[in-house]
């Protein structure tokens, strides 16, 4: 019970008198600060300074802003300069490809050409040395015959013609001629 008591005593000092100056309660006199506090911000020109150095961010923003969009507008352009040179490129490429199997189609055909003038000029040349070949034969059989006749000439006479036989044969030819 004396528990109770205690309890009863400590609900009555539990609720304190409510302050009161020149009338007002506490929430009046915090209204009345904040009224003077903002009051004095605005005499002070408080929200144009604040206002102003947002305005400053926001033009520096909008001038990052302008940069950003130059600076892709400059790379975009810089991309399609790029793009165009390395087109160019991959056509000046199949271009030189091109050209290379041109060349390459003139060489194998200017080797076969060649090839073939060279087979041409190759055979005349050997058909002319067969026939170079084929003359000094020739050549060297008719001397052989022209030699072997004359010699068998030579034996036949000096076998069928005495000394009184050629007398009388140069005789009868001196004479035709003094006749």
């Amino acid at each position: 019970m004396a528990d109770l008591a205690f309890l009863a005593a400590g609900a009555a000092h539990s609720e304190a008198p409510e302050l009161n100056a020149f009338g007002m309660a506490p929430g009046w006199f915090v209204a009345l600060a904040m009224a003077v506090f903002i009051g004095i911000l605005i005499w002070q020109k408080v929200p144009g300074v604040i206002t102003g150095g947002l305005d400053k961010q926001i033009a520096a923003i909008r001038k990052q802003l302008d940069d950003a969009k130059a600076l892709r507008a400059e790379a975009e352009a810089l991309r399609a300069d790029y793009l165009a040179k390395i087109a160019g490129a991959e056509k000046d490429a199949a271009a030189m490809i091109e050209h290379a199997g041109r060349e390459a189609e003139a060489i194998v055909a200017k080797a076969e050409t060649d090839a073939a003038a060279m087979i041409v000029r190759r055979e005349q040349m050997a058909n002319d040395k067969i026939a170079a070949a084929e003359r000094a034969v020739i050549d060297e059989l008719r001397a052989r015959a022209a030699s072997t006749a004359t010699a068998a000439a030579a034996a036949l006479i000096a076998q069928h013609h005495s000394a009184e036989a050629d007398r009388s044969l140069v005789d009868a030819a001196i004479a035709g001629l003094v006749n």
